[in-house]
């Protein structure tokens, strides 16, 4: 394999426009796998808290950022968000092309429009690889709930991306699906690679009974706070055990950042429930896992639509990595990947959501158990070890496709 390997090692440029590297995990371990394999990895991608640097190179990989645009809410929101990147995208791969070049454009999304910087270069015999990791016409619908021409729009983007595609890497099944599906694209240039936790980073070690804030129980979630998110469905399922179960011992616990958090913290005062929650903002991860080592359960609110119904979701796989068992909505993906180590509630239902958090609260055992079932999951079947063998294979083949037929 080895031989393999350095035979068809090259330059790689990967684009990712929605969160900063080395922040978002899939492609920083993406990008480290590759180089490990023996491609050189350069990276563009916006700047972010934290990630406020212009260029800097770690662990030999370089990263270009830009400054992130302005989160677009409507159709002119949209087309400046995507205009003002695209040009940022843009400009970095012509300096990328001339410091260090490339033979390969890997394109993450969202928004399927980075198709057309590899289609320019693929004018010059670069590939084009498309890392899937959203359904941009389901997070439209998610957003914004009409087909309007935008979504129509998206829709076109999504087919000629795959249609300029040499090789696309799908999430999961219903993500290739999709690929295979509706945008036509040849099985066999479709990859499955997993975003398998990294068991070297998510440790398990015993919890610091100070973050339950004297409560029995500690209820989490860590992710994006926007409205798909379903945090909604979280504050309802509280309020509900408090006023109808009447149960005062849980501390909820909500990490992470994103466009809703505040509407979501006005909704904890107006619910009375905001001494019973603390947000956290996005935190190490030393912080993170202190405070997920702690929680009895682990939660996913995700609320049931096409978008999430479909979509793999990091969370879920990061908690049945430290052995937390979880409660979920019934979505297709999530109980995939989760299977015995979640308890499933009734879709979009936040009384039923609360029932499944008290019933599992209620049974130590039964936590123990389906903790062990998520952990063995992970490191048998979908840990980051066992996705970067896809990832590498997906390579393998695209510059063999180079090979024999430049």
């Amino acid at each position: 394999m080895t031989k393999n390997i350095k035979e068809y090692a090259g330059k790689v440029l990967i684009i990712v426009e929605n969160l900063p590297v080395p922040f978002d995990t899939r492609v920083w371990q993406e990008s480290k796998a590759l180089t490990e394999a023996g491609y050189k990895v350069s990276i563009i991608c916006p700047q972010g808290k934290g990630f406020e640097k212009k260029f800097e190179c770690i662990d030999n990989i370089s990263i270009y950022r830009h400054p992130m645009p302005k989160e677009g809410s409507d159709f002119l929101g949209y087309l400046n968000e995507y205009l003002t990147a695209f040009v940022f995208e843009f400009y970095l791969s012509l300096k990328v092309l001339f410091k260090e070049g490339f033979d390969v454009i890997h394109a993450c999304n969202p928004p399927d429009n980075i198709f057309l910087i590899a289609a320019f270069y693929k004018l010059f015999g670069k590939k084009f690889v498309f890392d899937h990791h959203d359904i941009c016409p389901e997070l439209y619908l998610c957003k914004f709930n009409k087909k309007n021409i935008l979504y129509y729009v998206l829709l076109l983007l999504e087919k000629l991306t795959f249609k300029f595609a040499d090789i696309s890497i799908a999430t999961n099944e219903s993500y290739k699906e999709i690929a295979i599906k509706r945008s036509k694209m040849d099985p066999d240039k479709v990859f499955v690679v997993r975003s398998g936790p990294d068991l070297s980073r998510l440790i398990i070690f015993p919890p610091n009974i100070s973050i339950k804030r004297g409560k029995k129980y500690l209820v989490s979630y860590i992710g994006v706070i926007g409205k798909q998110e379903g945090l909604d469905y979280l504050i309802e399922a509280a309020k509900y055990i408090k006023d109808v179960k009447t149960r005062n011992e849980i501390q909820y616990s909500i990490i992470g950042d994103g466009p809703y958090l505040n509407e979501i913290k006005q909704k904890c005062i107006l619910y009375g429930l905001d001494d019973v929650f603390d947000f956290t903002g996005r935190v190490s991860d030393a912080e993170m896992l202190k405070i997920l080592n702690t929680a009895d359960i682990c939660v996913n609110p995700d609320e049931y639509n096409d978008m999430n119904d479909k979509s793999t979701m990091n969370k879920v796989l990061e908690y049945m990595a430290l052995g937390k068992p979880i409660v979920q909505f019934e979505l297709k993906e999530g109980r995939c990947s989760a299977q015995d180590s979640s308890l499933y509630s009734n879709k979009n239902d936040s009384a039923d959501f609360a029932e499944k958090i008290l019933f599992l609260l209620d049974n130590e055992e039964l936590r123990t158990q389906m903790g062990q079932i998520g952990r063995k999951r992970i490191e048998e079947l979908l840990c980051w070890d066992k996705s970067k063998l896809e990832l590498i294979k997906a390579y393998n083949f695209l510059f063999e496709h180079i090979k024999d037929n430049p």
